[in-house]
Order: C-alpha cells, then structure tokens, then sequence
C-alpha cells in the first residue's frame, strides 16, 4: 500500500501498525515521535493503531546535543 512518510510516497506492506511500520523502515523506536495524518499517536498507542492507505506519517526523532 502507498503511504507517504515525513514527505516521501512509500509502498508499504498492508495493514501495518505504527510499531510494525517502524521495523520495516528500520527506525528505532526508542526516540521518536510519530505523526498519523496530522494527529500525534502516543506511544502506548502504537500497536493497536493501523496505518490506512494513502496515509500521511510523520516521524520525528528526537536528537540530543550540547
């Protein structure tokens, strides 16, 4: 399925869920924050929450710095 993810189309394997969507593309989950079309998704909330098609996914990852 078509999803666009932080401004990029990606073919992604149906009926994914954020946590899975994040294995797939090889980002950890440890430190991020995931956007779902437009509507922040809590963490305790990403197993159960489904990625549709044509979604719009935002990933952010936090950075720390000195």
């Amino acid at each position: 399925m078509d999803v666009v993810v932080n401004g990029e189309r990606q073919e992604v394997p149906p009926d994914q869920s954020v946590s899975s969507l994040l294995k797939w593309l090889q980002i950890p989950s440890d430190r991020v924050a995931v956007e779902l079309n437009k509507r922040l998704v809590r963490k305790r909330d990403w197993d159960q929450t489904v990625v549709p098609h044509a979604s719009q996914v935002e990933i952010v990852e936090f950075v720390g710095g000195g």
